[in-house]
């Protein structure tokens, strides 16, 4: 009889001991999130999967480091369509100081998700109420900014500093006019560029528009 007991318990623990070193093995033999083999194309759009520790991942750039710290308050949300920003609180309570020129300078990165976010986090910024009287002291560290991006090789980079410069100049107004010299000799350059003199004449258009007589 002592037997039989001895059998049917050592029956009971062994099933168990087994079960138990099965669901331990995969946890200890998992692999790390940043060796996945075959990333989802939608992994590339989420910021939390761009490792600054990876082999073959260059420095990042200053804008690309505030990002990854959590310095933007907005994230990209891609949806099927249409990618959008979310921002983690109002974009009227976000101090202008120094977001607008930390987005200014992300216009010059040419990589997702930092392109969509200065763009986008550039003109939703200049939307709020009261913009106005926030950007104009930041001009004189944002038009070098600006200047910059279009003084660019990459031709998207040149595209984006264009508009975000239209978005500032419609905004602030007359006030840009005392800056539009420092600008104008990267501009008339890809005047001379079949591809870009109607985009380029359209913004110098509306340079002239929202500047007023003076510009």
């Amino acid at each position: 009889g002592s037997n039989v007991l001895k059998m049917s318990s050592s029956i009971q623990i062994q099933p168990k001991t087994a079960v138990q070193k099965s669901k331990a093995s995969p946890l200890r033999c998992s692999p790390k999130p940043t060796v996945k083999p075959h990333p989802k194309p939608s992994d590339k759009l989420n910021p939390k999967t761009i490792d600054p520790f990876g082999v073959h991942t260059r420095p990042l750039s200053a804008f690309a480091a505030i990002y990854a710290k959590g310095g933007i308050p907005c994230r990209l949300v891609h949806g099927s369509v249409k990618h959008r920003l979310q921002w983690e609180c109002l974009p009227e309570t976000v101090p202008f100081d120094p977001l607008l020129v930390t987005l200014a300078e992300g216009l010059r990165e040419t990589k997702h998700p930092y392109t969509f976010v200065s763009k986008e986090g550039f003109k939703e910024l200049l939307m709020v109420e009261g913009a106005t009287e926030k950007a104009i002291p930041l001009l004189p560290r944002l038009v070098p900014v600006l200047k910059a991006a279009l003084a660019h090789s990459d031709d998207e980079v040149f595209g984006r500093g264009l508009d975000a410069l239209v978005q500032l100049s419609a905004v602030v107004g007359p006030s840009l006019n005392d800056y539009l010299k420092h600008l104008l000799t990267n501009l008339s350059r890809r005047l001379m560029q079949k591809k870009f003199r109607e985009k380029v004449t359209v913004a110098l258009q509306k340079l002239e528009q929202y500047g007023g007589k003076v510009s």
